[in-house]
């Protein structure tokens, strides 16, 4: 017969029952107890007396008191000050009792004292013996693993708690470790703090350790770097802190439960913090313009933009269902209300009616098709997107007065090997030679692979881990430099503050991480092993990728600005600017033929500025086509 919730119901009523009626006969036993060593005189009738009134009232507060909400092999602490709360509060009503019996029924005061202690201690040691129970079938007969906790916090007692009381695995926590000198010693749960980090490989092999438990969930990417060397070095199962304890026991597969892993705890580096606040002066109260507002980088500029707070927002992209969310995010979660404008960067008619009638100051130009692979089999997309959008923003914001226009870049600019690499290093070549023919600020950032961005790496692979591996890896020894989508965000701003010619910004992102370490430490982070839960294939490189990125040329060099992660870039003009726009009218004419060939050499020759190129004073005859 299936079990309906009224079954469920009706069983947990009529467990309660029994259970108060075990109680109620507990504090009989006590309160007889109690009168037996009173003394030897009427202890039958005091006895009969006594509980007519004492126990329905010790059943009144026991129930008010939700201790039959608690489950006995839970009983905590909170749970035996409840019941502590109780037999006080019985001990009390028995000695007010005594007022109303007649002289030969009263007791002295010396029994409801005993009486108090008699019943806490009766109705504790019932609860901890069930515990013990539970514990001792759960272990029956088997060898209990060896865990060792790391972080002793309030993470690392949550942990141990959860731990103990699982009773899906048969495992034993001795000890727990931690940096902090005041923790040292100190005993949470019965379980010492027996060392700090850097004892773990020396601990677990002194101890026989099988399991160790990561409970740093506010750690920086440094610290969780640190563990996650410390423990590769002991032959012990890691586990980090997932939603439950359920998930990383095994309880339920893991797949279907993984906690959402920190992407800072990817870095190999404490993630870079700016207060934009003290930089966006040119922000506040004006009027600006995020191009690809969609996008990861976008969407978030749109979210720290709108908080310093502009005048006015304009939330530009082609993809009308990105733009919609960010737009209804800004507004149900920051009360801020932005506009939105549906255009794609290379229709001049609707960007030439998005800047005149929202007169933008602020211009963030972070709308471009990133994926390499793609844009190798799609390289006229590509150069209409990404080199004749920029172009056309930059104009149109020249034309418009804007005060400041900031293009976003990447590491695939320098020496690109791909198309998608050529045309933003081509975007920088525009903006440069933009800033020397206006009034408006140019500005350009340049950065490496951003963790968390949508479609790019840690979402593929962990997509890959739901599905339980493999990890599909193009080459083992492929590195490159990463950071963080706020990082980003940050250094694009700051870019805004500091840049007013033209000028090139690079953000300090440590060194270079090789793909497949940050793959195995993405697995990690979720609980499982590699090469043993989640397989890892190496499938090659992919058409336009390079092995190593660089974050510029040897001919630039780096000038340092006032804040200290960020540096800015300046090179010995090699290009003759004065055919460029003429080169990149004959590159559009190219597109719109469809000849790829030529289109992709011409963009190459722009990319590593190979030739002498002209740069008409007259008009961009891009505009004239």
């Amino acid at each position: 017969m299936e079990r309906t919730p009224e079954h469920s119901k009706g069983a947990t009523r009529g467990s309660a029952a029994w259970k108060l009626l075990l109680d109620l006969g507990l504090i009989a036993a006590a309160l007889s107890l109690a009168i037996l060593l009173d003394g030897p005189t009427h202890p039958f009738q005091k006895l009969f007396a006594q509980n007519v009134l004492l126990l329905p009232l010790g059943g009144l507060l026991l129930t008010l008191r939700g201790v039959y909400r608690a489950h006995s092999r839970y009983t905590s602490v909170l749970d035996v000050l409840h019941l502590l709360q109780v037999c006080l509060g019985m001990g009390l009503a028995l000695f007010a009792l005594q007022a109303v019996f007649p002289a030969e029924l009263r007791l002295r005061p010396i029994v409801p004292v005993l009486f108090t202690l008699l019943s806490l201690t009766l109705l504790t040691s019932t609860r901890m013996v069930h515990r013990i129970r539970t514990w001792m079938r759960r272990n029956h007969g088997l060898e209990p693993e060896r865990a060792l906790i790391v972080g002793a916090g309030d993470a690392g007692e949550l942990m141990l708690r959860d731990l103990t009381r699982s009773a899906q695995k048969n495992l034993v926590v001795i000890g727990l470790v931690d940096d902090d000198p005041g923790k040292q010693g100190m005993r949470i749960h019965g379980v010492p703090v027996i060392g700090t980090l850097s004892a773990i490989p020396r601990l677990t092999r002194e101890l026989s350790v099988q399991e160790i438990f990561i409970a740093l969930p506010s750690a920086g990417g440094e610290t969780m770097r640190r563990v996650v060397d410390l423990c590769k070095q002991t032959q012990a199962r890691v586990r980090t802190l997932p939603a439950t304890t359920s998930v990383v026991l095994g309880k339920a597969r893991f797949a279907n439960q993984l906690r959402e892993v920190e992407i800072s705890d990817l870095l190999r580096r404490d993630a870079v913090k700016t207060d934009l606040k003290a930089v966006a002066e040119y922000i506040q109260g004006s009027r600006v313009m995020i191009t690809g507002a969609g996008g990861s980088i976008g969407s978030e500029l749109a979210r720290q933009v709108s908080a310093l707070p502009p005048a006015h927002l304009l939330l530009l992209g082609r993809g009308e269902n990105s733009i919609y969310e960010i737009q209804q995010e800004l507004i149900y979660r920051n009360n801020f209300h932005p506009d939105a404008f549906i255009a794609d960067v290379r229709d001049r008619q609707n960007m030439r009616l998005a800047f005149e009638t929202h007169q933008p100051e602020v211009v963030f130009h972070a709308a471009a098709h990133k994926h390499v692979p793609l844009m190798e089999t799609n390289p006229l997309e590509a150069i209409r997107n990404n080199v004749y959008g920029t172009y056309l923003a930059a104009d149109l914001a020249i034309r418009n007065g804007v005060r400041k226009f900031i293009y976003v870049s990447t590491d695939k600019a320098v020496k690109p090997s791909s198309i998608m690499g050529a045309t933003k290093r081509v975007g920088e070549i525009i903006v440069a030679a933009m800033a020397k023919r206006s009034e408006t600020e140019f500005a350009s950032v340049r950065f490496g692979n951003v963790l968390g961005s949508r479609g790019s790496l840690i979402p593929l692979l962990e997509k890959q881990i739901r599905h339980g591996g493999p990890l599909r890896i193009t080459h083992p020894e492929m590195t490159r430099f990463f950071m963080t989508i706020p990082e980003a965000v940050q250094l694009i701003v700051q870019a805004g503050a500091l840049g007013t010619r033209g000028e090139l910004f690079l953000l300090d992102m440590g060194e270079p991480i090789k793909i497949v370490d940050l793959a195995r430490d993405l697995i990690r982070l979720h609980g499982l092993e590699p090469d043993k839960d989640v397989s890892i294939e190496f499938v090659g490189t992919r058409p336009g990728e390079k092995l190593h990125e660089e974050l510029r040329y040897e001919r630039e060099s780096l000038i340092p600005t006032p804040h200290p992660k960020i540096n800015m870039v300046t090179e010995p003009s090699a290009l003759n600017e004065t055919a460029l726009f003429e080169a990149i009218a004959q590159l559009v004419e190219l597109c719109d033929r469809g000849d790829t060939t030529a289109a992709r050499a011409l963009l190459m020759d722009l990319a590593w500025s190979k030739g002498e190129i002209p740069f008409p004073k007259s008009e961009s005859p891009i505009e004239r086509s």
